[in-house]
């Protein structure tokens, strides 16, 4: 089994603040060690289920945050930028069985912790045949479009409702609470870890996975 792993930063527990997603910021390493140990966890539920390939795509920012030293051997690692596929580069690259998303957040308007879309300092919204999507919605056509179901997603409350919206039976981790979009109730890195790899392992062990289907023809509105 070939897994995909698409790796955000502002849905990992703990993270709140621009300390810690911006490549300058004084708790920016703290927060890099925390991804890295999320997508592992990811990494462990995955070799749990079976898979046998598993490729790490760093999808925050400049794309280099994942600590390669400490990523879980059994795993590749896609960084820097900037990528064709952007957050899903290597997508196209081989014929996944399935795609996890770790780290992700709530799109631009809606309620989470750090939310946006790809550059909240530009993007209001992105509308695809009408319906405002995200990260999260934008990246799983994307995924769909090269044959590949996404599975799991971890995040907060409001990441779980925006992924579920889209893939009712998508398996979901949620590793902190958003109170506000600049605070929020964490998990320990331990637990969110757990979560995250029992949730992948339930994931890739279920069969006929959902995918969303493309329409015909799309309008994207931006």
């Amino acid at each position: 089994m070939k897994v995909y792993i698409s790796a955000d930063i502002e849905g990992v527990s703990g993270v709140v603040h621009r300390e810690h997603t911006a490549r300058d910021g004084r708790e920016h390493d703290r927060a890099r060690l925390w991804m890295t140990e999320e997508v592992n966890a990811a990494i462990r539920g995955a070799k749990r289920a079976g898979a046998t390939t598993v490729v790490v795509n760093d999808g925050h920012g400049t794309m280099r945050n994942i600590i390669l030293e400490q990523l879980d051997a059994d795993a590749r690692l896609i960084s820097g930028s900037p990528k064709r596929y952007a957050m899903m580069q290597g997508i196209e690259a081989q014929n996944f069985d399935a795609a996890i998303f770790v780290g992700y957040h709530t799109q631009m308007g809606q309620t989470g912790v750090l939310n946006h879309t790809f550059h909240g300092g530009v993007v209001q919204s992105i509308r695809w045949n009408g319906e405002s999507l995200g990260e999260f919605g934008l990246n799983a056509y994307l995924a769909a479009y090269f044959h590949t179901p996404v599975v799991f997603v971890s995040g907060c409350q409001y990441m779980q409702e925006e992924a579920r919206h889209l893939i009712p039976s998508i398996e979901t981790a949620v590793v902190k609470e958003t109170i506000h979009q600049v605070f929020a109730l964490n998990d320990s890195p331990l637990r969110a870890q757990q979560k995250i790899e029992d949730g992948v392992f339930e994931a890739l062990m279920r069969k006929n996975h959902a995918m969303l289907a493309l329409p015909e023809s799309v309008t994207v509105e931006m």
